[in-house]
């Protein structure tokens, strides 16, 4: 992990002035991003379709099926 970082901090040293304020943007956003509130209900239930599929591989995970159902109704 240790040489990752290392990687990408030698990579990021060699950014230009422009480069560095576009990537300090890119990682606002993610941190913005990442506070957003998911009620508990949908996160274990993530976690549950994630750990049946993992434990079942030949089952497939519809999670594209249901956003393109949320889309329809949602339209």
């Amino acid at each position: 992990m240790d040489s990752r970082i290392d990687f990408l901090k030698s990579k990021i040293e060699s950014f230009s002035p422009e480069i560095i304020e576009a990537f300090i943007k890119i990682v606002e956003s993610m941190n913005q991003l990442a506070t957003v509130d998911i009620p508990q209900f949908y996160q274990e239930e993530l976690q549950y379709r994630i750990s049946f599929h993992t434990e079942n591989p030949s089952t497939k995970l519809d999670f594209f099926e249901n956003i393109i159902e949320l889309e329809k109704n949602c339209a």
